[in-house]
């Protein structure tokens, strides 16, 4: 939806899968990994989309860069040695075989579009369905290794950015309401993870009981009511604390476009303090997917890649971390933003 086009930031729909007969894993061995791990690849290579890669070819760095980006998650890391991913050529759908689930199948687009990220992976999931045995019970529904996963094995998930709703302690109520309606909220890196830059994700607790069309329209009708109070939020906030906010991004603006060393979270922080003052129209953020990438971009295990910083001195690379951080999210600022 156009209009929440700034508070909605990117829509996912992910869909667990297990593969009768064999065991989760904890107690899955390599040779039933890498058997799942091939049979998936069959069916995938088919869409001549994807680039697959086996975690334990990778560099703990290189996954959580990955990690960073909101590729793969936590637990897939955690399986390094059985685990691979599947990831298409414009990172829209990803495929994690061996995680806590045999198979995880999800799809992301940008803004609100749930439904349009549920149609494209309902077609790799009905592929997976039919190629592989996949362990269904007619009263649970999907069998998974968690049971809040039962039923669809559906979480259908909206990243929001509600700095209104942080300015004004509305992030407890938010999460009491959710509660309420069967939903949850998490911070910008899923389970377990705390709100960075003012990001949260909204997504349903549970899928048994209800069709993975309910989970949907239920998730929506959620999301849409807090992407609704949140534009009036942002409205009241603009009248009533309009120098703030935009002495806040002026000050961001600065700080992004001229520092020597950067924390990461502090770049976070900043970098959504400048993308609320963009409201107001003082300032243009000129590409938004670009800017939105910088917030990953500016995570340690990315910025590692492609600066090779590491020493054997800690306290040095930490140091040159920062700076790298500042040189590279500067230059890119510079360029992305546009004063008026």
């Amino acid at each position: 939806m156009e209009e929440f086009a700034s508070i909605a930031i990117s829509s996912r729909i992910r869909l667990a899968r297990n593969v009768s007969g064999f065991k989760f894993y904890t107690k899955q061995n390599s040779e039933d990994a890498n058997f799942i791990a091939c049979e998936v690849r069959k069916i995938l290579e088919k869409y001549d989309l994807f680039n697959f890669m086996s975690l334990k070819d990778l560099s703990l760095n290189e996954c959580e860069a990955l990690f960073e980006q909101h590729l793969i998650s936590r637990e897939l890391i955690e399986n390094k040695d059985i685990s691979s991913v599947a990831i298409s050529e414009d990172e829209s759908v990803i495929v994690m075989l061996n995680e806590e689930d045999h198979i995880r199948e999800q799809c992301i687009f940008p803004g609100f579009n749930l439904l349009k990220a549920y149609r494209y992976i309902r077609k790799i999931d009905n592929d997976i369905i039919k190629n592989l045995d996949i362990a269904f019970d007619e009263e649970l529904g999907f069998i998974t290794a968690s049971p809040s996963n039962l039923g669809t094995g559906m979480r259908a998930s909206v990243m929001l950015f509600l700095p209104a709703h942080e300015f004004y302690g509305k992030i407890g109520d938010l999460i009491d309401e959710a509660g309420r309606s069967g939903l949850t909220v998490r911070g910008i890196y899923g389970e377990g993870s705390g709100a960075i830059g003012s990001f949260y994700q909204i997504s349903n607790q549970g899928s048994l009981g209800l069709s993975e069309e309910e989970i949907i329209d239920k998730v929506m009708e959620f999301i849409y009511n807090v992407c609704k109070n949140e534009k009036i939020l942002i409205e009241r906030l603009l009248i009533s604390e309009r120098d703030k906010v935009l002495d806040d991004g002026q000050r961001a603006y600065a700080i992004l476009t001229s520092a020597h060393m950067l924390e990461e979270k502090e770049c976070m922080e900043l970098l959504s303090k400048l993308k609320l003052v963009c409201e107001i129209g003082k300032m243009e953020i000129l590409d938004e997917k670009a800017y939105l990438k910088l917030y990953h971009e500016c995570g340690s295990a990315y910025l590692l890649e492609i600066f090779n910083f590491a020493d054997v001195n800690e306290n040095f690379a930490k140091i040159e971390e920062k700076r790298v951080r500042a040189e590279y999210i500067t230059s890119k600022v510079k360029n992305i933003v546009s004063r008026r």
